[in-house]
């Protein structure tokens, strides 16, 4: 999943610092935070998982992987954000706001703990709120585009947002089938980390 899904998939402070945290740390660094931003890490990695081995991910990948083979993943963890994003049964457009505010504030505040590169693109997602804009197309789009400067392998023209937008309602039926269980996996890992503490 992407940063909204993360960082949505939080129960503490510190667990939205340890979740983004994660793809920006070495392994053997993790127990050098504190118990609740571990707890993140621990979270994030569970999220992923669970993620990779559900079957309406494997179906949301086949739409992306003819056109970018192994990448097909981190589109999708892309798309899954946009449809989280237009989930009215979780929050309101207005909430997802509020939610974006909290934890751009909370990474703030634990700026301590943040890496230099980490840093530079906080200040990026905050100025541009790009967890509240997953909601619209350009949101999305912009993040695609992220995904493919980023890819070391792939034409930065692929047609990637035009494919999301044509496979839209298949993608929202994989979102429908997979997050009620994710969200669930979520909670059941939390009730662990906190019997942990």
């Amino acid at each position: 999943m992407n940063y909204l899904a993360h960082s949505f998939l939080s129960f503490t402070d510190g667990q939205i610092v340890g979740q983004f945290l994660e793809d920006f740390i070495r392994n053997k660094d993790r127990f050098s935070f504190p118990k609740e931003i571990q707890d993140g890490i621990t979270m994030h990695r569970a999220i992923d998982t669970f993620t990779d081995s559900h079957e309406a991910i494997h179906e949301a990948k086949k739409v992306f992987s003819p056109l970018v083979r192994l990448y097909a993943g981190a589109f999708v963890d892309v798309s899954m954000d946009y449809f989280l994003a237009n989930d009215l049964s979780l929050n309101s457009l207005p909430e997802w706001k509020a939610h974006s505010l909290k934890v751009y504030r909370v990474l703030n505040q634990h700026q301590q703990w943040l890496p230099e590169n980490f840093k530079m693109m906080l200040a990026k997602m905050e100025k541009d709120d790009w967890l509240y804009n997953y909601h619209e197309n350009q949101g999305i789009k912009f993040s695609i585009q992220n995904v493919l400067h980023k890819a070391k392998y792939l034409d930065k023209d692929l047609p990637v947002f035009e494919l999301f937008l044509q496979n839209k309602e298949i993608l929202q039926q994989c979102y429908d089938a997979f997050f009620p269980d994710l969200l669930v996996h979520a909670q059941g890992i939390n009730a662990l980390l906190e019997l942990e503490n």
